[in-house]
């Protein structure tokens, strides 16, 4: 991959996949193929870990790709303030007519830092047109233009064509006067496509000036996808961070409120691509709503400063008599958000990072952002920048009266050898709970104090760009070794409070989309399993490798569950032994599994991997696992008295 970003987002990778590297290197020599041990799972019901937090399911979502415009936004137009002159080569939109029929004009530009204007001679229609929209026949989009024009301009023509025939378009005529107007429009195609164009024409004399456009489906949701929405509704992630990750070092939160059309696009400051500014804090805050979920805002310590993180937090949680609960109110919302989790940065370690700086000094900055933040909004839950070795250690060292929680991010790379490639992530999330366990007994400012791991970005990230910019692609083998980092993390609930799977659309995403799809990824399937199904009371469990398997209760400890994560090509019997328990009655399995690891889903096709559900009658003492797979049981149990 070629960063976009200066300080190359390639040191971060490299340095998180050394840790994850490492961790399993230290676990079984290199070279050196793991003695072959009989199968066997055993149950102790009756030794019970701390309960898995509900935050170990969250997610993250960053203004990166099409991870929020393109997956989870509606709007179908690129560009549409037009950041780029109109012809550009990085512009989506092209000249319809002479090249200097547009120019951008910068006085009074409607937003940003310049606006379309075309001019007319009385001929040949002039204007712009954007290729490449996705649509489906029989459904409606709905659009708007902001324009205005010379009296003898003439209307302008606003169309979307869905073929080249004279039949396969719609057309509005759209009036205009010498003052900026909202012009609604909506368009149902006949035919399914993938390269419909929208068209901004008129044939008249003088001028128009374009200020800005809109075109979403009908049936979007406050401006969110409707079909995106409905796959994050069935994961049902309990957090979101937000809104980065690298971004948010270069990120001003105020950029991102206000009239939506007139907020300013910017040039991402960490990635590719233009940051449209349409989905801010308040969006934000409704995309958690809708879904029922928690919001978890990082803000800027990289370039940013402590006043303007107060100011946001004030934003969000202040009441509409403070100067930014007013201006909250003022945009719309004069109800608080009541926003608990708030992290201080984003790996401010890393060179790759805007305002990256020595250890040393960013301890003290991190603690003027608490202390500031907390004085602003002492309820508040603060996360701190944190990664595995020196860095971690200074900051609990230094910062412990200053945080909650603490992050730790990693990602794996792929691995040919099957049993390999899945061992990484319950690897790396082991190497990280038992780090900071010996910071606990280690660092003497720990002392008395319960700061536990916020593991907000954790996956694989390896393969080609499919989806966009980071949009790879996740295979059945992938799904393996997410269950077995879900059931690490219920071994290491003394220590993980908060995992948020990065990220979650498109973007190294267990959602994709297309311009007219969405489908679940192999991961996003047990994301969703181990939410809606496993249980929260974790209960020692012991099994014989490679299978990875882990028991626990649900709350009301009636249902038992075990996930068993077989990370070989050969279907295995595995002997069961369960102690502390009674199994009293029926219950259910849910199998993940296939013949080939590298079989995937793909948005707006059959999907080839799922799980599948059914009744089981008990399971004895032995269980029968089918190849490379994920499977998880909830079997109605009692525990046994105690003796």
């Amino acid at each position: 991959m070629t960063s976009p970003f200066p300080r190359s987002l390639l040191a971060s990778c490299a340095m998180l996949l050394c840790l994850a590297t490492a961790a399993f290197a230290a676990e079984r020599p290199a070279n050196k193929a793991a003695p072959a041990e009989k199968p066997y799972i055993t149950i102790d019901a009756g030794k019970l870990g701390e309960p898995v937090s509900k935050y170990v399911y969250g997610q993250f979502i960053e203004h990166l790709g099409r991870c929020i415009y393109g997956g989870i936004w509606a709007e179908m137009l690129e560009d549409r303030k037009f950041f780029y002159p109109v012809g550009a080569k990085e512009s989506p939109w092209k000249v319809v007519g002479p090249a200097d029929a547009v120019k951008m004009v910068r006085e009074n530009a409607f937003v940003g830092q310049h606006t379309p204007e075309i001019s007319l001679d009385g001929g040949q229609p002039h204007g712009i047109i954007q290729n490449g929209l996705g649509v489906i026949e029989g459904k409606t989009y709905v659009g708007y233009i902001w324009v205005k024009g010379t009296q003898d301009a003439g209307p302008v023509r606003v169309g979307l064509a869905w073929g080249d025939g004279a039949q396969d378009r719609k057309v509005v005529d759209v009036k205009i006067t010498d003052a900026y107007s909202r012009v609604t429009f909506d368009f149902t195609p006949d035919k399914t496509t993938d390269n419909a164009r929208l068209e901004v024409l008129a044939a008249g004399k003088g001028n128009i000036s374009i200020g800005t456009l809109s075109l979403m489906p009908a049936d979007n949701v406050q401006g969110m996808r409707v079909d995106t929405l409905a796959l994050l509704k069935e994961l049902d992630s309990p957090v979101y961070r937000w809104p980065g990750g690298n971004f948010v070092s270069g990120y001003n939160w105020k950029d991102g409120i206000g009239p939506r059309d007139k907020r300013p696009p910017r040039k991402n400051p960490a990635w590719k691509g233009v940051e449209h500014n349409d989905f801010g804090l308040d969006e934000f805050m409704t995309f958690c709503r809708v879904l029922k979920t928690e919001p978890y805002i990082a803000v800027n310590s990289g370039l940013g400063d402590s006043r303007s993180a107060v100011e946001e937090l004030q934003y969000a949680n202040g009441p509409a008599d403070t100067p930014m609960g007013k201006l909250r109110a003022q945009n719309g919302h004069p109800e608080p958000y009541g926003v608990k989790f708030w992290g201080v940065g984003n790996e401010m370690y890393g060179g790759w990072q805007l305002g990256h700086m020595p250890l040393e000094k960013y301890t003290q900055k991190h603690n003027e952002f608490a202390e500031a933040m907390r004085k602003a909004d002492p309820p508040i839950k603060l996360v701190a920048v944190g990664a595995t070795g020196k860095w971690s250690e200074v900051m609990l060292r230094d910062c412990a009266g200053h945080m909650d929680l603490l992050s730790e991010h990693f990602y794996c790379g792929e691995k040919k050898d099957l049993v390999e490639h899945v061992r990484q992530i319950p690897s790396s999330t082991r190497h990280k709970a038992e780090a900071h366990r010996k910071y606990g007994q280690q660092i003497p400012s720990l002392k008395g104090k319960d700061i536990r791991i916020a593991l907000d970005e954790w996956n694989y990230w390896y393969g080609p760009h499919l989806f966009g910019e980071l949009g790879t692609r996740y295979f059945l083998k992938d799904g393996l070794g997410i269950a077995a980092g879900l059931n690490e993390m219920a071994r290491q609930s003394d220590m993980i409070y908060m995992a948020n799977y990065a990220q979650t659309v498109n973007v190294i995403g267990c959602i994709k989309t297309s311009k007219t799809a969405a489908a679940l990824e192999t991961t996003g399937l047990v994301l969703k399993l181990y939410r809606h199904h496993f249980g929260t009371l974790p209960a020692a469990t012991q099994c014989a490798k490679p299978l990875d398997a882990q028991a626990a209760w649900t709350a009301d400890r009636k249902t038992l569950t075990l996930a068993v994560v077989n990370p070989s090509l050969q279907p295995v019997e595995v002997p069961l032994t369960v102690k502390g328990a009674k199994l009293t009655g029926p219950g259910t399995r849910w199998q993940m599994a296939g013949s080939d690891p590298m079989a995937y889903n793909d948005p707006g096709k059959p999907p080839k991997v799922c799980f599948e559900e059914s009744k089981v009658q008990g399971i004895g003492d032995k269980l029968s696992l089918a190849p490379c797979s994920v499977t998880l049981f909830a079997l109605e149990a009692e525990p046994a008295p105690q003796r």
